[in-house]
């Protein structure tokens, strides 16, 4: 995610895109996977710094919930 981040920290700044900070976020946003993406779209954030840092929130919990369903549907044995 953090990575995701940078990418297009840099993208814009090589496209010399200015733009509002919503319009980034947004953009940002888009760019999830739809599964974190319509989490985060259900929180409060202020910046892109609380985007990212609820993306990374998400994308763990996600992670450790398909890793428990796996595990009790046998599959991790």
């Amino acid at each position: 995610m953090e990575e995701y981040q940078k990418e297009l920290e840099v993208d814009m700044i090589r496209a010399n895109v200015n733009e509002d900070k919503e319009v980034t976020m947004s953009r940002f946003l888009n760019g999830f996977n739809r599964d974190i993406a319509n989490v985060v779209e259900l929180q409060s954030y202020v910046d892109l710094e609380e985007l990212v840092h609820l993306a990374i929130k998400v994308e763990g919990q996600l992670k450790s919930c398909r890793t428990y369903l796996h595990e009790e549907a046998g599959f991790g044995q």
